[in-house]
């Protein structure tokens, strides 16, 4: 797997497929190729698929007793893009990522072609307190060692031993204090927008998910029947071609973007 430089860190990323650019950030304790396995080869057919490794997470080396922000995981995006020399891109993001994704959109609209937000809504709760319950490492290793075994396969050969329960834990503390968006906020974001979310997720009940899609200027809402949070698993076919068909709208708007090349200063 690759690595590229940027923010202070090596980070690690699967990269496939050719076109205009397309970001993928995946959720807490996953991977971009874990995350992204089923669909990476879809979006691949018509885009160059970047999916990154967060810190902390598989491959990109971070130790989360050094600080684990929402605030930061916007900033390695933005050095990411750089670094591969992207002034505009696709980003779609799922779970955590979605939080970083919609972070980013809220400081640097103009440099996204589109946005996909899967499993996610800005609001804390529910999510600090399903978070707490379902990522908390002891509950794991005692109920779910299955889980614990994959999580160890996953991080622990970069991050080190026992790497994934700090990380659970640093997770959760940022859903607890990371700044909320404002509604003024999540208006100005006026990137095309599709927030999709399962019609079972714990973390993310449809009517935030909808409330989320109606802020933004340009957005629209897809429910994934009998789905839980791994939206990004479940009803893959429509899910798939939801995605095909949303970014084969969008080719108008890309190649206007992409005429116009935005600044990278954070306007904030």
């Amino acid at each position: 797997m690759p690595t590229i430089d940027a923010n202070g860190l090596s980070i690690a990323y699967a990269v496939d497929g050719s076109g205009p650019p397309l970001i993928l950030l995946h959720g807490a304790t996953g991977s971009g190729a874990s995350h992204f396995a089923s669909l990476l080869p879809v979006v691949a057919r018509s885009l160059r698929v970047h999916a990154p490794d967060a810190r902390g997470h598989a491959g990109t080396r971070w130790d989360p007793s050094d600080g684990f922000a929402t605030a930061d995981l916007v900033q390695d995006l933005a050095a990411f893009a750089d670094a591969l020399g992207l002034t505009t891109f696709h980003l779609l993001g799922y779970s955590m990522g979605a939080m970083t994704a919609l972070e980013f959109a809220a400081r640097w609209p103009g440099r996204l072609q589109t946005l996909v937000i899967v499993s996610l809504a800005p609001e804390r709760e529910p999510r600090l307190s399903v978070g707490r319950r379902l990522m908390d490492p002891k509950r794991i290793d005692r109920d779910d060692p299955a889980w614990a075994a994959e999580l160890a396969a996953r991080h622990d050969p970069v991050q080190g031993p026992g790497a994934w329960r700090r990380l659970l834990t640093a997770i959760v503390a940022d859903v607890a204090t990371q700044p909320l968006l404002t509604p003024a906020e999540l208006r100005a974001i006026e990137t095309r927008t599709l927030v999709m979310v399962g019609d079972r997720d714990p973390f993310v009940p449809v009517d935030h998910a909808a409330g989320l899609a109606r802020q933004v200027r340009d957005g629209r809402l897809l429910v994934l029947p009998g789905v839980g949070h791994d939206a990004i698993f479940g009803a893959t076919p429509v899910l798939h071609a939801a995605l095909t068909e949303f970014y084969g709208m969008t080719e108008p708007v890309e190649r206007g973007r992409a005429g116009h090349p935005p600044t990278t200063e954070d306007p904030r």
